[in-house]
């Protein structure tokens, strides 16, 4: 990913949350997110300290962005380990999913996280999207216990962490 791509980024990253997480995040905090805004806080993210995380896009037969991931270390109380690497999102264009971009877009994260020393990688995903839950245990990855929340607008959402080895 060059900053160059940061807007296009922004753009599947909004959509895809607003496709993904309908009906399990409240309408009013998905209402609120604007590619512009993402765009900002990507590109504050993109020029600062990296901290070891990658991101990676995946580029259509016409030249434009179809998808991102973004790893590196695990982030958090409790969950870092010097082999450990957490996959911290992965979002592919709606309109492509199925399209085997998100396969490819993972194999490349696992392939970069290995160069890199890590022997394990983890996740977490919002335990009712069961779409990416699925992805994610076709391709491996095994819930291990851990759960958190997060709030959106007053509205406690449970994650579920996931594992594998690489």
């Amino acid at each position: 990913m060059t900053e160059a791509d940061v807007e296009a980024v922004s753009t599947i990253r909004v959509s895809g949350w607003k496709a993904a997480y309908a009906g399990i995040l409240p309408r009013s905090y998905l209402d609120r997110m604007t590619v512009e805004a993402d765009t900002r806080q990507r590109r504050e993210h993109f020029t600062g300290v990296k901290n070891g995380t990658a991101n990676l896009v995946a580029v259509g037969a016409g030249g434009g962005v179809v998808g991102w991931a973004c790893h590196g270390p695990c982030r958090g109380p409790g969950t870092s380990t010097t082999t450990t690497g957490e996959l911290h999102a992965l979002y592919v264009q709606p309109s492509r999913i199925g399209s085997g971009i998100g396969r490819t877009l993972l194999e490349a994260v696992h392939a970069q996280a290995l160069a890199h020393g890590f022997d394990t990688q983890s996740l977490w995903v919002l335990a009712d999207n069961t779409t990416a839950r699925r992805f994610y245990e076709r391709a491996g990855y095994v819930a291990d216990g851990a759960a958190r929340a997060d709030d959106y607008d007053g509205v406690s959402v449970p994650e579920l962490r996931y594992r594998r080895a690489l």
